[in-house]
């Protein structure tokens, strides 16, 4: 399909318009202008890392999350990935941030966009976490990418009615499995020992750092592995310990982490930049404000709830902003 046009907006204010002409874009192949396209396997290579990632946080297979990125974003070649830095196909829904308008479905329908592609992956895995008609997958074992892949499409995530078929094509003709083992495996080798997608280091203190993460609501952190504590991670980071715990709500200041456990290195945010969301499991605020980078006080405040270690319930819609 060949987009004619691409609208930029952000806060509903309409930045720029920018028109694609077939002929131009005929003319930029014949003279080499378009830029190199990535191969399936240059793309799991690039992003393997951040799915296991992904998947140790928040119990979705990695062989999921890399088999939907590759097919909805052209192994990151599509427009939308290229210019929105969307990975996933998601569409703006209550989404508060930049946007993208590309003909799908229908004509002009507004995407999703990002400031960084790891910033996609993120959103993807909240996505389907916070939605409730998604809750259901959750039941699923990491390694049936099977039934998640006909889960999704029973859950709305695509109109395509052989989605189901082509991510599992696609995770088998990758071996995209391997990386679910890899992730459950992962005391062995951590996907989490290493730098950024793009970059690689051969020093041993590169091999053991942690990798940051922006979260979209802006705000630096890492994820717990086996074996980790506020100390350890305060001394890599150069953040006082009692800041650390500060930053994560962590009042009882036991020095214990869990495996996959998400540790801000940075203050979270009184707001989020997503409206609402509606619990896909019983959950406490302050669990939730970990999701969100959100101050916990400040979902108990906009919520009317008695405290930060409230339990809700599942199906309970929870404003953010």
């Amino acid at each position: 399909m060949l987009i004619t046009s691409v609208t930029y907006a952000h806060n509903k204010q309409t930045m720029n318009k920018v028109f694609f002409f077939g002929a131009l874009i005929t003319s930029l192949h014949s003279y080499g202008g378009v830029e190199k396209q990535i191969t399936k396997k240059e793309y799991v290579e690039q992003w393997r890392n951040t799915s296991v990632q992904q998947m140790i946080q928040f119990k979705i297979p990695a062989s999921i999350t890399m088999a939907q990125a590759i097919l909805e974003s052209g192994s990151g070649n599509s427009v939308l990935a290229r210019e929105g830095n969307n990975h996933f196909g998601i569409k703006c829904h209550d989404w508060e941030g930049k946007t993208i308008y590309l003909d799908d479905d229908k004509k002009g329908e507004c995407f999703r966009v990002y400031d960084s592609a790891d910033e996609s992956y993120i959103d993807h895995s909240e996505f389907l976490t916070t939605k409730s008609r998604y809750s259901k997958l959750f039941s699923l074992e990491l390694t049936d990418y099977k039934s998640w892949a006909h889960g999704l499409k029973e859950a709305g995530y695509a109109t395509n009615p052989k989605y189901p078929e082509l991510l599992i094509g696609i995770i088998e003709d990758l071996k995209l499995n391997e990386l679910d083992m890899l992730g459950i495996q992962n005391n062995e080798i951590s996907p989490l020992a290493v730098e950024t997608n793009n970059t690689a280091s051969t020093s041993s203190k590169a091999s053991t750092a942690h990798q940051v993460f922006d979260h979209q609501n802006k705000v630096k952190y890492v994820v717990a592995r086996k074996g980790d504590t506020f100390y350890r991670i305060s001394k890599e980071f150069g953040v006082a310990l009692w800041q650390l715990y500060n930053y994560n709500d962590f009042g009882n200041k036991k020095d214990v982490l869990e495996e996959g456990d998400i540790v801000y290195i940075q203050p979270k945010r009184r707001r989020s930049k997503v409206k609402e969301v509606v619990l896909s499991k019983e959950i406490t605020v302050k669990e939730l404000s970990q999701l969100h980078a959100m101050k916990p006080e400040a979902i108990v405040k906009k919520n009317n709830f008695s405290s930060i270690d409230q339990i809700l319930p599942k199906g309970e819609k929870v404003y953010l902003r």
